[in-house]
């Protein structure tokens, strides 16, 4: 499978709100004015939705398109996602305008230094404290200080927790549930001033494809509600707004004879304290003085179906571009990121459910790292 790197500064998730800001007339930054161009493309609107269908990559689209006719109908373009290609990375990516390496969430589940703690970001309140382990203010804080008014749209559960802070502090939350609601809820958000950014996430897709399976009978069904919801919101923009579709990351189907799990392989094992990332970018805290033996076992066990790399490697790279002194401890001693269909399975170390997923997303794979820029203007 061919390798996609992030487009950091030209081509990115990162860029997506700086440049919707810019159209809006928000504020230009001096060295991302509006990196996507979107102030001329969309013939400076007054207000700007951006709606996030997790796990609909830009491959994904030609296999949802059979029941997305109004999906099918939009001009887009593909982005990149940061590094890893994970939920929570990208949703900060997003948020902040700055790739993963300055807004240190590197990675699904990510060690805390200092402990032996592993904190997932989607199980996260206050511990660590939310502004202290993501300090970059997110774009809607930039927003509201130039009087544009600024929503986030998701689920009423979300509103107040970890990576809610992380990503979207300095917007107003509206919680909605389910595609008709989160289609009103964008509608009022935009009518309700006359400059305004919003942001809405919508999760089903990617949850039928991990419990399920890409193109399963619940991802298609899923599918079809994000085309109702997007026709939904394309029928009642005001003529002055502008709708864009994204992702946060793709999707694989991932095969049984193509996961390795550590739990069955004392190799795998040896010389780890602490694991961390997820199957398909594996984060490897090492007892002290084991890194080399680490690397090497890894090298030897997955052979082609990972890179298997140190942090410096790894860093060194470009994956995360400029990595902050807080992220990079985060990252792990060995870094081992899954080639082709391959995941690294931590049995007995990480949520159980994780093992009977379907298809998995992380690693730097076009399936996985290609995101759809979708455009829908009002009027």
């Amino acid at each position: 499978m061919t390798v996609v790197r992030p487009a950091y500064g030209t081509g990115s998730l990162a860029e997506i709100l700086p440049s919707a800001l810019a159209a809006v007339g928000g504020p230009l930054l001096p060295d991302q004015p509006d990196p996507l161009g979107l102030r001329a493309a969309l013939a400076e609107p007054r207000r700007v939705a951006v709606l996030l269908v997790d796990g609909l990559g830009w491959h994904q689209l030609p296999v949802a398109f059979p029941f997305a006719p109004t999906l099918k109908s939009l001009d887009g373009r593909p982005l990149t996602a940061g590094f890893p290609s994970t939920t929570p990375t990208s949703l900060v990516t997003l948020g902040t305008g700055v790739p993963p390496g300055a807004h240190g969430v590197v990675g699904f589940f990510l060690n805390i230094p200092g402990t032996d703690r592993v904190l997932s970001h989607i199980r996260w309140d206050a511990d660590p404290d939310p502004v202290e382990w993501q300090p970059v203010d997110p774009v809607f804080v930039r927003a509201a200080s130039a009087g544009v008014e600024a929503t986030v749209v998701s689920r009423p559960e979300f509103e107040g927790s970890g990576l809610s802070v992380a990503a979207y502090r300095g917007a107003a939350f509206r919680g909605a549930t389910g595609p008709d609601e989160v289609a009103s809820a964008v509608l009022s958000a935009l009518y309700s001033a006359p400059r305004s950014l919003v942001y809405a996430y919508h999760g089903d897709v990617d949850r039928t494809g991990h419990d399920y399976g890409i193109d399963s009978p619940q991802w298609r069904e899923a599918v079809a509600g994000v085309d109702r919801m997007v026709r939904m919101i394309a029928e009642g923009l005001p003529s002055d707004a502008a709708l864009l579709v994204t992702a946060d990351h793709g999707q694989l189907n991932i095969p049984a004879d193509r996961r390795i799990d550590m739990a069955n392989d004392p190799r795998l094992r040896a010389g780890v304290a602490v694991v961390a990332g997820e199957p398909r970018v594996r984060y490897l805290h090492t007892v002290r003085g084991a890194a080399p033996d680490v690397l090497a076992a890894w090298r030897t066990v997955l052979g082609p179906a990972a890179w298997v790399g140190s942090r410096e490697e790894a860093v060194g790279a470009g994956w995360y571009g400029r990595v902050s002194f807080d992220a990079l401890a985060r990252i792990g001693d060995v870094v081992a990121i899954c080639r082709d269909d391959h995941v690294v399975l931590a049995t007995g170390l990480e949520p159980a459910p994780i093992a009977r997923m379907v298809a998995f997303h992380g690693s730097y794979t076009a399936a996985e790292m290609e995101i759809p820029l979708l455009v829908v203007r009002g009027g």
